[in-house]
């Protein structure tokens, strides 16, 4: 199981939010590329970049800084956050990230999700489904839609997705561990899934638990700022998979 942290970015810094509302930004460093640079340091090979003025916004905003942590790390970075354009798209592949992840837009603009599928293939093009009580919420998670999880995953894995990241919005950012039950339900009920899970991790033990259960990969996020989690930890966990 890959383990991915999460570097979250308004205003071009590192911050965090608690069940994805703005008003309970906490900045965690002026500069991400430090937070990017210490990771790497300590055998990290992932990074989930999220524009969160762009998930506002609904265009990309901070490629910028997608940029300065591409071409001054090895990091593989899979960035979302408001990319709801072909433009958008374009600039943050040419700023280096490896991967996108589509959240609002395969929900709003399906035709264009799946233009993106069909251009860039599946290995690029991540569906980010971010769910509140089982349904697809949109819009940096200010709005729910009547799309249910498992169905909306479903209908995309037939149009050759492969990767998802699932956020339980419920419990991103409250350090009360991950939606175990869901992940179980979602790999028991979708064949072919790779599933990375997000939202909630508060201690290291929950990782072996995503890896048994069949998660493809984890994103961790406030777990690492908060210092529940430490980087020496994931350092260990990556040495132990790889022998």
């Amino acid at each position: 199981m890959r383990i991915i942290p999460a570097i979250d970015v308004i205003d071009g810094k590192c911050v965090r939010l608690s069940k994805g509302d703005y008003n309970t930004k906490k900045v965690y460093n002026e500069h991400p590329l430090e937070i990017a640079k210490q990771f790497e340091a300590h055998g990290i090979e992932y990074l989930h970049l999220v524009d969160l003025d762009g998930a506002k916004a609904s265009h990309i905003i901070n490629h910028k800084v997608l940029e300065t942590i591409a071409t001054q790390t090895n990091l593989k970075i899979d960035f979302g956050g408001g990319l709801k354009t072909d433009e958008d798209v374009k600039i943050a592949f040419e700023s280096g990230a490896r991967q996108v992840t589509g959240g609002s837009i395969a929900v709003k603009q399906p035709a264009v999700f799946k233009n993106w599928l069909e251009r860039y293939g599946a290995d690029k093009i991540i569906l980010g489904a971010d769910a509140n009580n089982e349904k697809i919420a949109v819009g940096g998670w200010l709005e729910e839609s009547d799309e249910e999880l498992i169905p909306f995953v479903e209908k995309y894995l037939k149009s050759g997705v492969s990767h998802v990241i699932c956020t339980d919005i419920a419990k991103d950012g409250m350090l009360q561990g991950p939606s175990f039950a869901l992940y179980k339900k979602m790999l028991e009920q979708l064949p072919g899934l790779k599933l990375i899970a997000s939202g909630g991790i508060s201690k290291f033990e929950e990782l072996p638990q995503l890896a048994a259960i069949g998660c493809e990969g984890t994103i961790i996020g406030k777990a690492i700022y908060e210092h529940r989690i430490s980087l020496k930890q994931l350092e260990e966990f990556i040495l132990s998979k790889a022998n």
